[in-house]
């Protein structure tokens, strides 16, 4: 009797990678940075909480959207959008906007000053004297490590706009 050939299909990395990092609670964010930034300036604080840019595809722009209700609300503004967008774009090569339902996760929020990476001051010995102190709780050394990293960055920022006050 002949063996039955399985039909089996592989699936696309991208896909197993998404439910994989999803199951781990790990944002997985594929869009361009320029490509969500133009799109929020083009759509507005509202509209871009409930969608989110894909990619562009032979003058097609794919864009992710919370809920049908959304879609059918953004169907009436197609032609507005489109506008805003290219004016901003500056391309003009986007021609169709194609709308779908998908996961949307929170826009990255931006923080008003950014401090540069030069400008990261030195700790004093008080300073990390106090962070050693809080982090003896801490067990996980790699934890304890990104901890380390988030204090003497916010202390530096902290002390990097209380400079920049003073001026």
């Amino acid at each position: 009797m002949a063996r039955r050939r399985s039909h089996f299909k592989p699936f696309p990395l991208a896909d197993i990678l998404q439910k994989v990092m999803k199951k781990q609670g790990i944002p997985l964010t594929t869009s361009d940075p320029y490509l969500r930034r133009i799109w929020n300036e083009a759509v507005g604080e509202g509209i871009a909480a409930q969608t989110a840019p894909d990619n562009i595809k032979r003058g097609t722009l794919f864009v992710k959207v919370s809920s049908s209700v959304w879609i059918h609300h953004l169907q009436f503004l197609k032609k507005e959008i489109l506008q805003r967008f290219n004016e901003l774009h500056g391309k003009g090569t986007v021609r169709e906007l194609n709308l779908s339902i998908g996961a949307i996760t929170a826009p990255v929020r931006q923080c008003e000053i950014v401090v540069p990476t030069d400008k990261i001051t030195s700790l004093s010995a008080r300073d990390e004297r106090l962070m050693k102190e809080s982090l003896a709780a801490v067990s996980d050394p790699e934890l304890r490590e990104i901890l380390r990293r988030v204090m003497a960055r916010a202390i530096s920022r902290r002390r990097f706009l209380e400079k920049r006050k003073d001026r």
